[in-house]
C-alpha cells in the first residue's frame, strides 16, 4: 500500500471522565495537570478538557457518573463504526450502544471488550447528523 492510501492507524483520540463530584474532579485533575476546563454549551453538564494545545495528547471531556461501575473511557478512532461495532462482536466483546451521531463531528458507539472494560468507537465524519 502507497502511503497516500494507508489507514489511519486505530488511537485514542478523546477520554471521558465519570466524577461523582464534578467541581471536586475538576480541582484535582486541573492542580494536577494544569488541564483547563470549560462547560460545553447546551443543557447537559459536560465539560471540555483542554490537555494542553494542539500537540498534547487527546483532550477529554468531565461528566457525572451515570452508574456506580462507569470509569475513564477512551474513545478509538476506527474508520468505520458499523465495520468496527460488527469486529467487535466477532471477537467476544459487546456493543453497548447502537451508532451515535455528534452533529458536524463523527459518529460513536460505547462497547465492552472482553475484560469488561468500557471504551468507545470513533469515527470521524464531518456530515453527521
Amino acid at each position: 500500500m502507497s502511503a497516500s492510501k494507508q489507514k489511519s492507524p486505530a488511537g485514542i483520540v478523546w477520554f471521558e471522565i465519570a466524577a461523582d463530584n464534578v467541581k471536586r474532579a475538576k480541582t484535582f485533575y486541573g492542580r494536577l495537570f494544569g488541564w483547563k476546563m470549560n462547560r460545553f454549551p447546551g443543557n447537559m453538564e459536560y465539560w471540555h478538557i483542554d490537555t494542553g494545545g494542539p500537540d498534547a495528547s487527546p483532550d477529554g471531556g468531565l461528566m457525572p457518573r451515570c452508574h456506580p461501575q462507569q470509569t475513564i473511557t477512551n474513545y478509538v478512532r476506527v474508520e468505520s463504526v458499523d465495520k468496527a461495532m460488527a469486529k467487535v462482536a466477532k471477537l467476544g466483546g459487546k456493543v453497548c450502544s447502537p451508532k451515535m451521531p455528534v452533529p458536524g463531528k463523527g459518529y460513536f458507539a460505547m462497547c465492552l471488550d472482553t475484560e469488561q472494560n468500557t471504551f468507545a468507537l470513533w469515527e470521524v465524519n464531518e456530515n453527521a447528523k
